[in-house]
């Protein structure tokens, strides 16, 4: 059983860090409303990519803890219909969820009565030390892709940086 507080740390931590690049805090602050849908030379705009984001991680979460799961249509399920949040409600509440659903899978990572290393019982041999580096990959992954997206719009400023 993993149950070496370090590794659980790290695992928790690697979720939201931003030691070797953007966090997804930082990759979203600011950007101004009237930007959210534009795609510019990306395929994908600023909201696209959170809400592909969220829903990917939600997945992943529910994956993980729910014995009822049922697997989504790639690619369908998985990306947001419009460029454009519905408003600007919309654009909170999908950055809100995403920290409730990430700080869930930082819990258990630190939940010292779940065996990581086990397979999920309803999955077909994922681990839970797998969903949460998945969760941590494919998030990192796409921060990328925002700041990138950023940079093209005109609207990206790293913390400390020049404006």
């Amino acid at each position: 059983m993993l149950t070496e507080t370090p590794l659980r740390e790290l695992l928790a931590r690697l979720l939201s860090w931003d030691e070797a690049h953007a966090s997804f805090d930082a990759a979203v602050a600011d950007i101004p409303e009237a930007m959210r849908g534009t795609r510019g030379a990306s395929p994908h705009s600023p909201w696209e990519l959170v809400e592909h984001m969220r829903i990917t991680q939600h997945d992943i979460l529910d994956f993980s803890r729910n014995p009822d799961y049922e697997e989504m249509a790639w690619p369908g399920d998985y990306w947001p219909a419009a460029p454009a949040p519905a408003s600007a409600a919309a654009w909170d509440q999908s950055l809100d969820q995403f920290r409730r659903d990430r700080e869930s899978l930082r819990q258990m990572a630190l939940d010292r009565s779940l065996d990581l290393t086990a397979p999920i019982p309803h999955g077909t041999g994922q681990t839970y030390v797998r969903e949460l580096l998945l969760s941590a990959d494919h998030t990192t992954y796409h921060v990328g892709q925002l700041v990138l997206v950023r940079q093209l719009l005109g609207i990206w400023r790293p913390a400390g940086g020049p404006a």
